[in-house]
């Protein structure tokens, strides 16, 4: 399978620039495994030690903040990664780029926190376990401070792998040294918030010096121009947020933080899954994005070739989950999360079905301008699994949620291949492996 990826990435060689394209699959693949590895160590301690209960609270607090997220973000993983993968070349215009952007997810941070504190003190539910929200809230700072789009835009994937992954292993050993009994599960989110503003700090330091960008003060027209340029994309994400951190979230609000807890913990099991997802999507992305403007075949070839390896890789674990599933929620939960192993057989294809619908709406469709169609799909998509949990968790609960969101995806995928065969982009029989000749 690896030297399929290194002979696809050969045979592009013209056109991409092979070495850089295989040192960012590299770099994010050795992060995404840390991030599945990771995680495989901290979530059996902590729900061991926290019990169904707190980790639900937990969960919950972070499909809350997550919302906000949404808006720090608001599309410039995308729209502002683009930006500078095509004017990397140019330094005043990164330095614009990078300054404007900067600037809006600090106002958007601000108003965030402003909304965050009313909620926490006007919602009882809130209120009563309100230092868990604010410490969790600390996420939403670190991610604002790390420039990833701007990483990503540069192809530079090696700072966003290093910075990471210091991070993310800090806060695999301060859980196990702070967090040793039930009521000391309020270090969960201060120790995940700490290690995210770290590696945002450091990111932007990375930034200054080795890529010599320096902050400017922004003019109202380059601010305008980002913000426009994200909107679609913000709206998708917006939309998209409703059948990913509202399938916990409204689950938290008809039942409690237990059955939430169930939800959350086979939910982590399939999560390590999308990290594969994530680490071949943001390698490709910028090349894709630079190659759409000026060819529409090769930037397609690239993405059915690469995706179709990778989505296989996908596809085998998932199986394997699914027919494991007791299994592993024995060895990874243990006995007090029984009731997580239907859950997981739920939801084991979901990675796979998220896989494709990032090729068809990210890799495909933002490329080539198709954001007003990817909205619709998104939005139609976000409102369908609305109904679904309104009608599902109040009667089979954490069990509705997984049906409802495993339905929703698959909706997605239906919605986005068929916006792309009507224009034009793709046929109904492209997706296959164009062997190097």
């Amino acid at each position: 399978m690896i030297s399929f990826i290194k002979r696809q990435i050969q045979a592009t060689k013209d056109i991409t620039g092979k070495r850089i394209l295989l040192g960012n699959f590299v770099s994010l693949s050795v992060l995404q495994v840390v991030g599945c590895i990771l995680p495989l160590i901290t979530v059996p301690y902590l729900v061991r030690v926290l019990g169904p209960e707190k980790f639900g609270l937990i969960a919950f607090a972070q499909a809350f903040i997550s919302y906000f997220m949404v808006l720090s973000d608001y599309g410039f993983n995308f729209s502002a990664t683009k930006n500078i993968s095509i004017h990397r070349d140019n330094k005043d215009k990164v330095s614009e780029i990078f300054s404007s952007v900067m600037s809006i997810k600090f106002c958007f941070s601000a108003i965030s926190i402003l909304i965050t504190f009313i909620l926490v003190a006007a919602i009882p539910k809130f209120r009563s376990d309100w230092l868990i929200y604010i410490l969790t809230f600390g996420t939403i700072i670190g991610n604002s401070l790390f420039p990833l789009w701007f990483f990503k835009g540069m192809e530079n994937m090696k700072y966003i792998t290093f910075l990471n992954i210091l991070a993310r292993t800090v806060f695999t050993i301060s859980i196990f040294i702070f967090v040793r009994h039930q009521e000391n599960y309020i270090y969960v989110p201060l120790l995940n918030s700490l290690g995210l503003v770290s590696a945002g700090l450091l990111g932007l330091w990375f930034v200054r010096k080795h890529f010599n960008i320096r902050f400017i003060i922004p003019n109202i027209n380059s601010i305008i121009e980002q913000l426009r340029d994200g909107w679609h994309i913000f709206i998708s994400t917006i939309a998209t947020s409703l059948y990913t951190v509202s399938t916990s979230f409204i689950l938290g609000i008809f039942t409690n933080n237990t059955i939430v807890g169930y939800y959350s913990a086979g939910e982590k099991i399939i999560l390590p899954l999308l990290h594969l997802k994530s680490s071949f999507g943001q390698t490709i992305f910028p090349r894709i994005s630079k190659l759409a403007s000026e060819s529409k075949d090769k930037a397609i070839q690239i993405v059915c070739n690469l995706g179709f390896i990778m989505g296989l890789i996908i596809l085998t674990s998932c199986l394997v989950i699914f027919l494991f599933a007791e299994t592993i929620t024995t060895i990874i939960l243990g006995g007090q999360f029984h009731q997580s192993i239907l859950i997981i057989k739920i939801l084991a294809f979901c990675p796979f079905i998220i896989f494709i619908n990032n090729i068809l709406g990210t890799q495909i469709m933002i490329p080539f301008n198709l954001l007003s169609d990817r909205t619709k799909v998104l939005v139609a998509s976000g409102f369908l699994n609305l109904v679904l949990l309104l009608i599902l968790v109040p009667i089979y609960q954490h069990i509705g949620a997984a049906v409802s969101l495993i339905t929703t995806e698959t909706s997605v995928t239906f919605g986005l291949f068929y916006y792309i065969v009507k224009r034009g982009l793709i046929e109904p029989l492209q997706f296959e492996i164009i062997e190097n000749k």
